[in-house]
């Protein structure tokens, strides 16, 4: 039986950690601290074989080498063009990897860095398809443009909008209550938001993960996903007005959007 846990690091990082119960074999992805992910495999009685990396910054990649360390025979694998050269197997948008019978598609998803890729699988895993997007796409929010254009992050979220709407999405921080605050003051009529956020406020009052979401879910709450949404068009255009900025096309929507978050 294979299971998913999430690991904290740093303050509110979630290094992933898919493990088979059988062999004990695991599977973390974007380790930024070595640390929490040993404490865990001791824990479980786990042995490390395979790290996902979805892009190369510090806090994704910065636990690998220690981790290589104690376990030397573990492939490391991530974006062939990529500022980070400690992979050992080399992957680009379009290929698959396999690991104990699973296997993911690779998603290129450039926007937050321009070697980002996201990892996704049909195959069900505690009950839904699987989805491990780093820093693209998060509950009700989605990364920071640090290298790409708003264009590019848009394409790059569309091309998860269209997954299955069952999939779990495993983003890599726990963003969520700063994003529900920026998603309800663009859209402060929005029921469906009010009632995610007292929901997930409760969930964190109790120290319970907002990590995974629903693709489902974020399609019909997430602002970032929704630039073809009218009401989202209509407070965007609001938004633009006053900013003078354009809003006739997705892409400078979804870019207002943005700027809109960067600047809240």
């Amino acid at each position: 039986m294979l299971t998913i846990s999430a690991i904290p690091a740093f303050s509110d990082n979630y290094i992933w950690c898919l493990s088979d119960a059988a062999s004990g074999k695991t599977l973390v992805v974007d380790p930024g601290q070595a640390q929490p992910v040993l404490n865990h495999l001791a824990r479980k009685n786990l042995v490390l074989d395979t790290i996902l990396v979805t892009h190369h910054h510090p806090d994704h990649v910065g636990g690998i080498k220690e981790l290589l360390a104690s376990f030397p025979d573990c492939r490391v694998i991530g974006p062939a063009d990529s500022p980070y050269q400690g992979s050992n197997h080399l992957v680009r948008p379009g290929d698959e990897v396999v690991w104990k019978g699973l296997t993911f598609q690779v998603l290129g998803v450039p926007g937050h860095t321009l070697d980002h890729i996201a990892y996704f699988t049909d195959v069900e895993i505690e009950g839904r398809p699987v989805l491990f997007c780093g820093d693209t796409l998060f509950v009700c929010g989605c990364g920071r443009l640090f290298e790409g254009t708003p264009a590019q992050m848009r394409q790059s979220l569309q091309t998860l909008r269209a997954l299955p709407g069952k999939t779990a999405v495993y983003c890599a921080h726990e963003y969520t209550l700063a994003n529900l605050r920026f998603a309800r003051s663009w859209l402060p009529e929005d029921e469906g938001l009010k009632q995610f956020e007292t929901q997930c406020q409760s969930a964190r009052n109790a120290g319970i993960a907002t990590v995974p979401s629903v693709l489902e879910n974020e399609r019909q709450l997430n602002p970032f996903l929704r630039w073809d949404d009218p009401a989202v068009i209509a407070a965007t255009r609001a938004y633009c007005a006053k900013q003078g900025l354009p809003a006739d096309s997705d892409n400078a929507i979804f870019a207002a959007i943005r700027h809109g978050k960067d600047n809240f």
